[in-house]
């Protein structure tokens, strides 16, 4: 018989054997569950972040900020250096044949998590009018626009689902005042439906600011981008950093996304081992209870190679199994689940689904594959050196 199909016969008859030891195999079965469990829900939420912030902007859209500046919030621009950006020429012309370009202003104010005591800060971006020809993604669902110089906001819609009070139609205290919400807005899923918006000249009167945080810009392409850059950093009169809107808004979700995956992947390697040594402990009392019908399999012809494949092919395949399942257990528990964080580059909260995605479902699988192999290797080759005589002497 060639060792090919010894291999295959001797596998096939361990896998059989499995639901004889099924008490022990799901030692390794759980442990692994678990691993893979923590770490595709770990990661979801990093992937759902990246997803709301990598999905704001686009490539023919520029924002403006103050050299230096990391974040809008810490980024002042002056009126009149505004006025002086949207003069140059690149900038895309509006239905009303003025710059497709909005000065907006973001400020900090606070509401009522949902279900919770507190408050929670919550970014409030006061917007231009031509905001909403800007951004063609967005969309009112509900109510209405707020119009220039009222004591009026629109909320997005994942604001909404996280926190209280912002229904439309309620009323918001501000700075002593109170605002009207008159409408909600979806933006594709992105950002900025974590946000309040309200007229620019009205947040700037109410909270006492005379100058701008930035200027989104509309170019005509992707392409125009360079040369937009290069002629406002190179006036005398700006003192401005220039990126495209959407490279802003993802390396805003970078820094926050890699202490995630750091944390995730200590907490998994920790979890790993453990894991390595029930996967070890399992296999060594397997193989210690076949002792006998591996001696007999080896007296009758069966090479080594065989014996390392059998042990090694539960291993895996109870690897992968609770791989499976660990990985169903973070999809039905955690994706698209609804929450909120602090936002990267400020001192708000950002909202965001958990997305758990084909690519985490994957690395879990690959993690379950390694703790499998490892945990099986070691009780395999053991297998493989019992000898014959020995082994049909065990009781």
């Amino acid at each position: 018989m060639s060792t090919l199909r010894q291999t295959r016969e001797i596998v096939a008859l361990n896998l059989r054997s499995i639901p004889q030891r099924w008490g022990a195999s799901l030692v390794i079965v759980v442990g692994i569950a678990g691993v893979v469990a923590v770490l595709v829900a770990m990661l979801s939420m990093s992937a759902g972040l990246t997803r709301t912030l990598g999905s704001t902007g686009r490539a023919d859209r520029a924002v403006v900020l103050r050299a230096g500046s990391n974040a809008e919030l810490s980024s002042f621009i002056d009126r009149a250096l505004v006025t002086l950006i949207k003069q140059d020429p690149t900038i895309v012309r509006g239905r009303d044949g003025l710059p497709l370009a909005s000065g907006e202003i973001i400020v900090i104010t606070e509401v009522a998590r949902r279900g919770e005591g507190g408050s929670t800060n919550v970014t409030l971006r006061g917007v231009e009018p031509n905001a909403f020809e800007l951004r063609p993604e967005l969309s009112i669902v509900e109510g209405r626009r707020m119009r220039p110089g009222l004591q009026e906001l629109i909320v997005g819609r994942s604001a909404q689902r996280q926190f209280e009070g912002l229904d439309v139609g309620a009323r918001l205290l501000l700075k002593g005042s109170y605002w009207t919400i008159v409408g909600a807005f979806e933006s594709d899923g992105d950002g900025h439906e974590s946000e309040l918006w309200g007229d620019t000249e009205s947040v700037q009167g109410a909270f006492n600011r005379t100058g701008y945080s930035s200027v989104l810009a509309q170019l005509p392409d992707a392409a125009a981008f360079d040369g937009f850059k290069a002629r406002l950093q190179a006036d005398p009169q700006l003192t401005v950093d220039v990126e495209r809107e959407v490279d802003f808004f993802s390396e805003q979700a970078e820094t926050l996304t890699f202490l995630i995956r750091l944390l995730t992947n200590v907490i998994t390697a920790i979890m790993a081992f453990g894991a390595l040594f029930g996967a070890l402990n399992t296999m060594y009392s397997a193989v210690s209870a076949r002792t006998r019908e591996i001696g007999t399999l080896r007296a009758l012809g069966f090479g080594r190679v065989p014996v390392i494949a059998s042990v090694m092919a539960e291993a895996l395949a109870l690897a992968v199994l609770g791989g499976v399942i660990g990985a169903l257990l973070a999809y039905v528990m955690f994706n698209g689940t609804s929450v909120s964080t602090l936002s990267p580059g400020s001192f708000t909260q950002v909202a965001f689904n958990f997305a758990v995605t084909p690519a985490l479902v994957l690395q879990g699988l690959l993690w379950a594959l390694l703790i499998g192999f490892f945990g099986g290797l070691m009780p395999a080759l053991r297998a493989a050196r019992i000898p014959v005589t020995e082994a049909l002497r065990a009781t």
